[in-house]
């Protein structure tokens, strides 16, 4: 039976550290959806449609992975689109608390619901979307750490 798994997150924006998660996830799932949340109460560097762009143009040859924007619980978007599974990636121990606790929340929400953790690679521990905003709106180097088309993002916004 094929298994449809979801990566939900904010992605703003998406990182190095996030397409290495998605790239090792898909050799592990028939299909996964990441779900771009589009929180209006969360101040975001780049809209939800932009996001979902950024990450679609960073993602390659990835044919089992679809991109979508979504607003509310992540269980309730599981649930609609039938996944059973949440990737969720870790960079450090310090991350393990608040996943545990999200991870349980959504089972009590969706009991069918597994959520698997993907360890970053140790390049990528350090990585954060909000440390690569900073750095950039900052005026540094952040090639290393985002794809290419996400760099030119955020040297667009950094012009404006």
């Amino acid at each position: 039976m094929p298994v449809t798994a979801i990566y939900p997150g904010s992605f703003d924006p998406i990182t190095k550290g996030h397409v290495d998660v998605i790239t090792r996830a898909s050799r592990l799932f028939d299909h996964i959806i990441m779900a771009v949340a589009a929180n209006p109460q969360k101040d975001t560097l780049f809209e939800p449609l932009k996001r979902v762009q950024l990450i679609r143009e960073s993602l390659g040859p990835l044919t089992n992975v679809t991109v979508e924007s979504f607003e509310g619980l992540t269980a309730e978007f599981a649930k609609q689109h039938g996944a059973t599974v949440i990737i969720r990636g870790l960079r450090a121990i310090s991350d393990f608390e608040f996943e545990f606790q999200m991870s349980q929340m959504n089972k009590t929400l969706y009991p069918e619901l597994e959520t698997i953790f993907v360890m970053a690679n140790l390049e990528y521990t350090f990585l954060s979307s909000s440390m690569v905003k900073e750095v950039a709106v900052l005026g540094g180097d952040v090639s290393p750490l985002v794809p290419k088309t996400v760099q030119t993002a955020l040297k667009q916004i950094k012009k404006q």
